[in-house]
């Protein structure tokens, strides 16, 4: 931990950290585009930088974009971020009645102590959990890819049964190509280029990078109002107190609900705000500018953000949409993540972890003083941006494999990702199912091989038992919350018969 220190402070890599958080800010004001179409279009950047300083950059752009999106929450009513929708609320409120200043302090505050309680106990939990998952194998890899999977559908936003067709289409995606266990070729159509499968990049550069600009363009004509005036931006010592509670129940929640797959920053920000609203003895308060509606939802985006990584560098499992993208990165990198990313690629894993700590002191420091540069950048008009985007889009996919083919596949999966967009599907269930799918074929059929083809060999050893069994709850609970809904509603009918018939 102490190298991974020495590694971050590296003028190169505290320069790449303070690029990262910058971008990520930008993101987070920039309504749509967000953090994993950002990461996906500047990915064949990384391709000439050193793997750590790659991701270190990465890693900011994700969770500084957590705050980017606060700033337009507060002073326009217009979250920047999915994670900072619940912001709104009680943000822009205090705002009008002048506190803007203050809702951004206890944001920042919120957002500091978030990220660095979950930086802390990712530190002691991630290495923990790497060596666990030494005991791992295809079985265990099979039943966590698909509860991974499952649990994107179930858990993530969106409608369950369009999560599960985009996750199905994902899964179909990841077939293409010749099959590594016979050499047969599939869904090929007699073609080179797809004979060794589609690539990953733009795959997500398509989707989350052309997809999301076409969205956007499309949604312009949002109107957006003046900006209000900040000042006063730190706290007073009562807003501080009657914060501190939700600042401390928000760290813990969100880093809990970042590690599991399909939660992450949005979810953990709702649940959050849900909880201090219910547990609040004046509920009421909620929507109208109360202090706690702030600090809660931002404490948990940011800390849900920084937790998200556990997943990813210890079992090599994204748990979001833009934990696969970096899982992209680090792919092409040539560093897969996995248990065996601690002992063999140790400064990349505690720099990563280590970065973190500075990248929030910089937002801290930087979040105030930008605010009025941000509310600028908003006045540029789509019409300009889109273009230019689109164009580094292009650029950059050809200077990863020099390929024409990937620029059609990026035009491709852009056309897909407006139309997922534009009828309510999520593009994110499909690019974890794609990432999910090569894992899950291959340690299906490596299990079927040890088990001589006995399915009901995944419940005879313990560890992929007890993650079958936690399967099977995920996918009989909505079944079963289905079930008692019907039979609630059926029930005062049946009263109402019974009392008849009497």
């Amino acid at each position: 931990m102490i190298n991974g220190f020495g590694v971050v402070l590296e003028p190169t890599n505290l320069l790449y950290c303070l690029i990262g958080v910058l971008i990520g800010m930008l993101v987070g004001v920039l309504p749509g585009l967000g953090p994993a179409a950002t990461i996906a279009i500047l990915l064949p950047l990384t391709f000439g930088i050193e793997p750590v300083t790659a991701i270190i950059m990465l890693a900011g752009i994700f969770y500084g974009a957590q705050y980017g999106g606060t700033i337009t929450s507060v002073l326009l009513r217009l979250p920047g971020e999915a994670s900072s929708v619940v912001t709104v609320f009680d943000g822009h409120m205090l705002a009008k009645q002048g506190r803007a200043g203050t809702a951004l302090g206890i944001a920042a505050i919120g957002s500091f102590a978030g990220g660095t309680v979950s930086i802390v106990a990712l530190s002691v939990v991630a290495p923990l959990v790497a060596g666990f998952a030494l005991d791992f194998g295809p079985p265990e890899y099979t039943v966590l890819a698909l509860l991974g999977i499952l649990l994107v559908a179930t858990v993530g936003n969106g409608g369950r049964v369009k999560a599960l067709v985009a996750a199905g289409l994902g899964l179909l995606l990841a077939t293409v190509g010749r099959d590594t266990f016979t050499g047969a070729e599939r869904f090929t159509f007699d073609s080179l280029a797809l004979a060794d499968g589609l690539d990953f990049v733009p795959i997500a550069m398509g989707l989350f990078g052309i997809g999301e600009i076409l969205h956007n363009l499309e949604q312009r004509h949002r109107a957006i109002s003046g900006p209000v005036k900040v000042a006063n931006t730190w706290p007073s010592r009562s807003d501080l107190r009657r914060s501190s509670g939700a600042i401390a129940r928000g760290s813990v929640l969100g880093f809990v609900l970042g590690i599991l797959p399909g939660g992450g920053a949005t979810l953990a920000s709702m649940a959050s705000y849900a909880l201090e609203k219910r547990r609040s003895r004046t509920p009421e308060r909620f929507g109208r500018g109360a202090v706690e509606g702030v600090a809660a939802p931002e404490t948990a985006n940011n800390a849900a953000a920084t937790s998200s990584f556990i997943p990813l560098l210890t079992l090599g499992i994204p748990a979001n949409a833009t934990m696969a993208v970096i899982f992209g990165a680090l792919l092409i990198q040539g560093v897969p993540p996995g248990p065996q990313l601690v002992s063999q690629e140790p400064e990349l894993f505690w720099g990563v972890i280590n970065s973190m700590y500075i990248g929030n002191i910089l937002l801290l420091i930087m979040s105030i003083p930008l605010v009025g540069l941000f509310v600028r950048i908003l006045r540029i008009r789509p019409a300009v941006l889109a273009p230019i985007t689109v164009l580094i889009t292009l650029v950059g996919v050809y200077t990863v494999r020099n390929s024409v083919f990937d620029i059609v596949l990026v035009v491709v999966f852009g056309v897909l990702g407006y139309l997922m967009k534009k009828f309510g599907f999520e593009p994110g269930p499909l690019v974890l199912a794609f990432v999910l799918g090569s894992l899950l074929e291959s340690s299906l059929r490596r299990s079927l091989l040890l088990f001589d083809g006995d399915v009901l060999g995944f419940a005879t050893r313990p560890i992929s038992g007890t993650l079958l069994a936690l399967l099977l709850v995920v996918v009989l609970l909505p079944v079963a919350r289905m079930l008692f809904a019907r039979r609630a509603a059926a029930a005062p009918a049946e009263r109402e018969k019974a009392r008849s018939s009497e």
